[in-house]
């Protein structure tokens, strides 16, 4: 049976993996600035980590949640103090996809409506209705279309005023990321946030703040719409929540009630899953990796906006995207095959960066010092200037 060919593959196969470095099954070493997507919260193979799953895999991997599952309780309890939203309530789930997919849903039995309000560039998953909510045409399935999502401008202020002012009444839910990433690292901005959250307590709308890529204290606060002080109604999670084990969730304020049934799931909330999320909270409390986040992206950011050929540098923590020009397309592909540094990419032309929370000042010098040589050859090539001239 063949694989089902869905996504550009490169030619590397990674067997090991500790911290912020991965390793091949040649034995070549690889610095991990992408983190699978955001998902290394903490650093690939965490010792606390492991041990927490190799223990609870001794005891029970899985049972339904047709049973008390105490671990569900520790996390909720574990969450609600490191998010700071003690008094919100959890849904455990498996990825970002049924994260947003459910928060749609939750939103749209609190008011009964069905209309939502998302924005440009966004992406929410690839499941049928957070797929709806995402701005890619191409991932959209003719069974997926519907008119029940309106795409409007980010951080365009005034637009949606405007949206609001004419069909205020019929809007269920607003969802939107912090920060979005497959989008190109764009900042929602604090005034942003802040009228989403009166406009939808103004009119009865379902805030959803989707945390799954900005989340989890990669921006220095555990969700990166912390930064407007502002509460949304329902905060969805995954990538960084697991550390590369499955699970997703739902962090849903006390105004929104549960009814049996209006959500449910199979494999959400398992022993394991559960197991590895606490290790992960622990992990970033115990070792400050929001305070590591902060300082670490700081310092790679100032150092990134020194270097001329590179454009828009931006973002906040650990979540960095900066454009590149025409003549340095290559950048990414020589980072890896030259270097061996994984980078993410954003269409058109953005590389971005979403290390592990944990990334040392001397791991971000090993990228800097690449990029700093890995743009200049290029500029040069372009120019046609000898690679040893001075610039």
């Amino acid at each position: 049976m063949k694989l089902f060919d869905v996504y550009p593959i490169n030619d590397i196969n990674i067997v090991k993996a500790l911290g912020s470095n991965v390793w091949d099954d040649k034995g070549n070493k690889y610095l991990d600035m992408y983190g699978g997507h955001a998902v290394i919260s903490i650093g690939h193979t965490h010792p606390n980590w492991v041990k927490k799953i190799e223990d609870q895999l001794e005891k029970i991997a899985f049972y339904s949640n047709s049973i008390k599952i105490p671990l569900q309780q520790e996390l909720a309890d574990k969450l609600g103090q490191v998010s700071g939203k003690n008094d919100y309530q959890l849904f455990l789930c498996n990825s970002g996809a049924e994260a947003n997919e459910n928060a749609l849903k939750l939103a749209s039995f609190h008011n009964g409506r069905k209309k939502i309000v998302a924005f440009k560039k966004a992406f929410h998953g690839r499941t049928s209705l957070a797929v709806a909510a995402t701005d890619n045409p191409a991932i959209i399935a003719p069974v997926n279309e519907t008119d029940n999502v309106t795409f409007l401008p980010f951080n365009d202020e005034e637009s949606l005023k405007a949206h609001f002012e004419k069909h205020g009444k019929e809007v269920s839910s607003v969802i939107v990321e912090g920060i979005q990433g497959v989008g190109g690292i764009r900042i929602a901005s604090k005034s942003f946030l802040q009228l989403i959250r009166d406009l939808c307590t103004e009119h009865g709308s379902v805030f959803i703040a989707d945390s799954v890529q900005c989340g989890y204290g990669r921006t220095g606060k555990f969700y990166s719409h912390d930064y407007a002080e502002v509460d949304a109604d329902i905060y969805s999670m995954a990538k960084g929540m697991g550390n590369g084990f499955p699970i997703g969730a739902i962090s849903i304020s006390p105004e929104i009630a549960p009814k049996h049934f209006m959500l449910g799931t199979t494999f959400g909330g398992n022993h394991l899953a559960c197991a590895a999320a606490i290790a992960v909270l622990e992990v970033i409390e115990k070792e400050q990796l929001m305070e590591n986040a902060t300082k670490i992206g700081s310092y790679l950011l100032s150092e990134i906006k020194k270097i001329p050929q590179l454009q828009n540098a931006r973002g906040v923590g650990l979540m960095i995207g900066f454009d590149v020009p025409e003549e340095l397309k290559d950048l990414r592909s020589h980072l890896l095959n030259k270097y061996k540094i994984f980078t993410g990419t954003s269409k058109p032309n953005v590389i971005r960066l979403l290390p592990s929370l944990a990334l040392s000042k001397s791991n971000a010098d090993l990228f800097l010092e690449a990029l700093r040589k890995e743009v200049t050859l290029l500029s040069a090539r372009s120019k046609n200037i000898p690679a040893n001239a001075e610039l």
